[in-house]
């Protein structure tokens, strides 16, 4: 059994059927993943030697150094001509994955889990990690409430309703956890359904009692109705936990190692200026609905890029302890293998 502070078990993986996957995360609620950032890159190798790559991100702060790498012409540099396509949310990312429409996909690790989990194919359909993207900093997801709320602390939440994005998310997983580690049962929360964007209207309406937020999220909150802080849940077993990443199906891992170089080399060089916040800031206000004083005060996700198994590992082995995947995974087996151009 697995203890809450993260095993490394690993198990046989069931296998299942495209179509039961693809619906399954077709159905999953919206959105995973940090904030909002969105745009386009095209680019060309200066020898012309190109390789197209479609991806399908949202509008993440989490894809800061996505776009970084854009406008820097890091991708160009790689010979990748990176060809984006936007989804409303983590699962529609994946979603478009799975049906061909994408090469790498964008989103919050659980639903590149949970698919897996079903085995999307018989064959080069499982899921491959490309790269990492970011992982939860204090005070970057937090379940927040109106000050005259029932919800004051931790203790609090048990039987309330919170607004989430959607079952089955780092949304609920992260809640869960930390209820946990305070020995609260989460059984009884309701969960409420509201994408990011109308999570403060919620709150100050009464319609929840408290929300999960990521930032932008959390400051514009805070500004607008006044919300504050009652949970970190990037604390305890969740402190640095990975939240989000890019992936593809076995299949385009497979037949693209240099692709996947390329695209992991771009990533870090872009990750490792992100550093320097005075270069994410601006992408925050050029990108996203955000003001330079919001962007100003949000508190940025930890960026990441190499994928490092024993990390990430601590994903699926908490979806198994609360039962949202049915199997362990070995992580190790699902980093995508990449070669130098």
């Amino acid at each position: 059994m697995l203890r809450h502070a993260f095993s490394n078990q690993r198990g046989q993986r069931r296998r299942g059927k495209f179509g039961t996957v693809l619906i399954a995360l077709t159905m999953l609620a919206s959105t995973s993943g940090c904030g909002l950032l969105s745009g386009e890159e095209e680019s060309s190798n200066a020898s012309g030697e190109t390789t197209k790559v479609k991806v399908s991100i949202m509008p993440t702060i989490d894809l800061a150094p996505f776009h970084l790498a854009a406008k820097n012409g890091y991708f160009k540099e790689e010979g990748l001509d990176v060809e984006i396509v936007n989804a409303p949310s983590g699962q529609a990312s994946v979603t478009k994955m799975i049906a061909g429409e994408v090469d790498i996909s964008y989103s919050s690790y659980t639903p590149f889990f949970i698919a897996e989990a079903g085995k999307v194919a018989e064959k080069d359909g499982n899921i491959k990690i490309v790269a990492d993207a970011s992982s939860a900093a204090p005070g970057s997801t937090m379940v927040v409430a109106m000050p005259d709320s029932p919800v004051k602390k931790v203790t609090d939440l048990p039987g309330k309703k919170i607004a989430i994005t959607g079952q089955n998310t780092i949304c609920d997983t992260l809640i869960k956890s930390v209820m946990k580690t305070n020995g609260l049962d989460f059984n009884g929360i309701q969960w409420v359904d509201i994408p990011f964007p109308e999570m403060s209207k919620a709150l100050a309406n009464g319609e929840v009692d408290a929300a999960f937020m990521t930032e932008p999220f959390i400051t514009q909150s805070a500004k607008t109705v006044g919300s504050v802080p009652v949970v970190d849940t990037a604390s305890g077993p969740t402190q640095d936990f990975p939240t989000a990443g890019y992936a593809s199906l076995g299949k385009f891992a497979n037949e693209n190692p240099k692709a996947v170089g390329a695209f992991q080399r771009a990533l870090q060089k872009a990750t490792v200026e992100s550093e320097d916040r005075s270069k994410i800031e601006p992408l925050m206000v050029e990108f996203s609905k955000v003001d330079a004083d919001t962007a100003a005060l949000t508190k940025l996700l930890q960026f990441q890029s190499k994928p490092d198994p024993s990390r990430l590992q601590r994903v699926p082995d908490l979806l198994l302890e609360f039962g949202t995947i049915g199997q362990a995974l070995d992580v190790e087996q699902m980093i995508a293998k990449a070669t130098d151009a």
